[in-house]
């Protein structure tokens, strides 16, 4: 028998708080109107044959509080009449917040809506209200963090020189993700950069200032020695901009490792990688004079990678990255955890047949060799050849 309980009619109403409905009435103003919860009783056949269980299940629905009742007079061919539950519904949010026990969560996300007289922010909290609650004892500072950039757009300054009372930079790098949604919404579309996106150009976005982004290389060539000969430099990327360096040849390793060891090369540097963004380049033009060599990793994000560094260089060149390198090192396979699926369209031919081979299991599968399992002979054989 499979009849509506008391928890199930609360989880009907749980679900209405989950979706944030409840707590959105608050925010529009506009009543939750009665709700009508769905209801399943006992059929003809189920009350003649558990009519004592039927009878308590009637009794313990009459004893609901904040819920009505409908109920309807039936006629049973062997009962008689009977009086059956028919609807049950839920009448005000303070009924609504009583039987789910969430009138004190309600109570102080009216608290909340109180504090936050920028009307621009109220369709944050009627879309994210739930959010908000979890947010509520930090909603002072984010609302001051927000009412302080309106006042000062586009500030020109580091995030720890925002000067507020119990406000500083740890707490707003933490919740970036929602303060963006919140600027979004209540800056002027003149002090929003929207060409930067995400957490990670929160900074660029609201014009802040950021950290600059670095550049680590190694000159290969002693002939070009920056400082003395083969010395491990970092410089700032509008630094590295202007780098008089001639080498004609530049290799991008993401290993560590593989970038100090990486051996002499004549005319050349090697730069160690970050993965995913090559924004810390884009500003050394002299780079589009060179040949590129990008070593990566045998698999799908490692092709995603150098997809992504042609759009910067498309001179760029794979190294170590083909088939006959990775069928080399069979014994150092591993799996790639999370695949790229992505459609990768600056593959040359060879390329994005292996790149197909491995998005789609043709060899096995999640397949990937990490750059740093290559035998090191391996390397100096693909620079010799070059």
């Amino acid at each position: 028998m499979i009849w509506t309980s008391p928890a199930n009619l609360r989880a009907q109403v749980k679900k209405l708080w989950d979706r944030g409905e409840i707590l959105a009435s608050l925010v529009s103003g506009e009543p939750l109107p009665p709700k009508r919860l769905q209801l399943k009783g006992p059929t003809s056949a189920e009350l003649s044959n558990h009519f004592d269980a039927a009878r308590a299940w009637i009794s313990e629905l009459k004893t609901m509080r904040h819920c009505r009742l409908v109920m309807r007079e039936i006629n049973h061919r062997t009962l008689g009449s009977n009086s059956l539950p028919d609807q049950v519904w839920v009448d005000t949010l303070e009924d609504a917040l009583a039987l789910i026990a969430k009138s004190a969560e309600a109570a102080r996300f009216k608290q909340l809506l109180t504090v936050t007289q920028d009307q621009k922010l109220h369709p944050w909290l009627a879309k994210r209200p739930l959010r908000a609650l979890e947010l509520a004892d930090e909603w002072p500072k984010l609302l001051a963090i927000v009412a302080w950039l309106q006042s000062h757009p586009r500030p020109g300054i580091y995030l720890r020189q925002v000067d507020l009372p119990d406000v500083h930079s740890k707490l707003i790098e933490s919740h970036r993700g929602v303060l963006t949604e919140l600027l979004d919404l209540a800056l002027p579309a003149d002090a929003i950069n929207t060409a930067a996106s995400g957490v990670a150009q929160f900074a660029q976005r609201y014009g802040f200032c950021d950290k600059p982004q670095r550049v680590r290389f190694r000159i290969l060539d002693a002939t070009y020695a920056v400082l003395a000969d083969d010395a491990d430099i970092t410089l700032d990327a509008a630094s590295f901009a202007l780098l008089a360096c001639k080498v004609s040849r530049v290799f991008i390793t993401e290993n560590e490792i593989n970038f100090l060891a990486f051996p002499k090369h004549p005319h050349s540097m090697v730069i160690f990688g970050s993965g995913y963004g090559f924004d810390m380049l884009a500003q050394a033009k002299w780079l589009h004079t060179c040949q590129i060599h990008y070593w990566g990793d045998i698999d799908t994000h490692g092709f995603a990678i150098l997809d992504q560094l042609r759009s910067y260089f498309p001179q760029a060149h794979s190294l170590l990255m083909d088939k006959i390198t990775l069928l080399q090192f069979k014994n150092q396979w591993g799996i790639e955890e999370k695949p790229s699926h992505a459609s990768l369209t600056r593959l040359n031919q060879v390329e994005a047949a292996l790149f197909a081979d491995l998005k789609n299991n043709r060899i096995e599968n999640n397949l990937r060799l990490e750059q740093e399992k290559i035998g090191f002979h391996w390397l100096e054989h693909a620079l010799a050849v070059l």
